[in-house]
């Protein structure tokens, strides 16, 4: 049973502690649910959880809390060839709402909530909250600093709750896992870039010391023997 709300607050490594922030799932209008907005040419507006395919609609896409919203970075859909070989079903779902995780270490709702993804076989990408920049970065991209964090598409929902199931649904997740057999397991990746350590730079080479000529050999003439007078 996938309880009705969970949620961890990221503690990074600087001596602050950051504040926990209660993320309270509230009813929310249809609006809000969706993920996109579709302006047709005689000024209707519609919401929709599935890319239109009318050219003369202008689209929006929607983010947290039905506000228009750009597209996160690094949820772009993945275009190789594991994508490929998933079902029709699932292929679609990923291309038009890519799923990304954001999780923390010993974080149990993360865990929760990786359960249901593999459960119901979603092909997800993980990136890890670790450190002050994770932190940074994640405030950025969910504006928060809650983990578990989920998006869907452009959607981004806080905390792990019963909302998760329902949000696969809408994107057109299938409930019970079609991932072809042998699909990789995921691996979780900072979600903050590293900055790389420049290479240590070796001394320069001292300068050659002048070497004095050597001393010449005493007279290798040997002495004269026997006795002179």
């Amino acid at each position: 049973m996938i309880p009705s709300f969970l949620h961890c607050t990221v503690r990074p490594l600087a001596q602050a502690v950051l504040a926990v922030l209660a993320v309270v799932a509230l009813s929310a209008p249809p609006a809000a649910w969706a993920l996109y907005k579709v302006v047709h040419p005689d000024g209707r507006v519609t919401y929709t959880d599935r890319a239109p395919t009318d050219g003369s609609a202008r689209v929006v896409p929607m983010g947290r809390a039905g506000a228009s919203a750009p597209e996160a970075p690094g949820n772009a859909p993945s275009t190789g060839p594991n994508l490929q070989t998933l079902p029709a079903e699932l292929r679609q779902a990923a291309q038009r709402h890519p799923v990304v995780l954001y999780s923390a270490p010993e974080c149990a709702p993360c865990t929760e909530g990786r359960a249901l993804l593999q459960q119901r076989g979603v092909p997800y990408s993980e990136r890890r909250v670790a450190s002050d920049d994770d932190v940074l970065a994640l405030e950025r991209l969910t504006g928060a600093r809650t983990v578990p964090a989920l998006s869907i598409g452009t959607q981004t929902l806080r905390g792990f709750s019963t909302d998760w199931a329902a949000f696969l649904d809408a994107a057109g997740y299938p409930r019970e896992s079609r991932l072809p057999r042998g699909w990789p397991a995921v691996v979780a990746t900072p979600l903050a870039e590293r900055a790389t350590r420049p290479a240590a730079v070796a001394p320069p080479p001292l300068p050659p010391q002048a070497v004095p000529p050597p001393e010449p050999d005493p007279d290798p003439t040997p002495p004269p023997t026997g006795i002179r007078f």
